[in-house]
Formats: C-alpha cells, sequence, structure tokens
C-alpha cells in the first residue's frame, strides 16, 4: 500500500527557510518519480518541483528556481524540498505524489498517482 507523509511546514517570515519532507511507504522510492506541488486559495494547483526516478535530474517552475531544490534519500525513503528565500506567494499547501512527469516545461502529476495530505506552509511578516 503506497503511502506518502508530508512534514516540515509553518509560519516563516519573508526571506525564511523551510525544508519539507515526504516520507513514503509501501514502494521503493526509486520506482517513481517524485514531485513537489501545491496549492494556495483560489489558486490552480502548481507544480513546484520533481524528481526523476531514474537519473535523477531534477526540475523546476519558473517561480522557484534558484531558490528551492529537491533531494532524496533512497535508503531513508524520502524526499525533501528546501524552501529559501520564501516570499508571501509561496504561501500554500505543500502536497508530494508519486508518477509525477517532469520535464524542462512542465511538472505534472499522473493520472494513477498517490498523494500525501499535504503540510502548510505560510509566509508572513
Amino acid at each position: 500500500h503506497v503511502q506518502l507523509a508530508e512534514s516540515g511546514g509553518g509560519l516563516v517570515q519573508p526571506g525564511g527557510s523551510l525544508r519539507l519532507s515526504c516520507a513514503v511507504s509501501g514502494f521503493p522510492l526509486h520506482y517513481y518519480n517524485i514531485g513537489w506541488f501545491r496549492q494556495a486559495p483560489g489558486k490552480e494547483r502548481e507544480g513546484v518541483s520533481c524528481m526523476n526516478d531514474s537519473d535523477g535530474g531534477t526540475y523546476y517552475a519558473d517561480s522557484v528556481k534558484e531558490r528551492f531544490t529537491i533531494t532524496r534519500s533512497d535508503d531513508k525513503k524520502t524526499v525533501w524540498l528546501q524552501m529559501a528565500n520564501l516570499n508571501p506567494e509561496d504561501t500554500a499547501l505543500y502536497f508530494c505524489a508519486t508518477e509525477t512527469f517532469c520535464s524542462r516545461e512542465t511538472i505534472i502529476p499522473g493520472p494513477g498517482g498517490s498523494w500525501g495530505q499535504g503540510t502548510q506552509v505560510t509566509v508572513s511578516s
């Protein structure tokens, strides 16, 4: 049974940093591309970052490039999203998901992917 659990969200001031974690169970982490998505109230879900399972390639939305970094540990079965220089526009509920389609042009969820419950990130002074 595939399960994902996000953690690490919270309230942070503009310019601050957070590290989100996505702990997976029920499958070897290297089986799937893992993506991070976010959704703010009244906005569409946005693909934020993705790591390709086959070659470890990483991809980022333009809105977070140079500020966010995705990493993973197969041994710890965890994918992290390190977020720096946060601004209020980063406020959202952040999710991780399996079977994400990753490319330089787009990060989109696969039709059969599994999702966690999300972790809230609020950037405010």
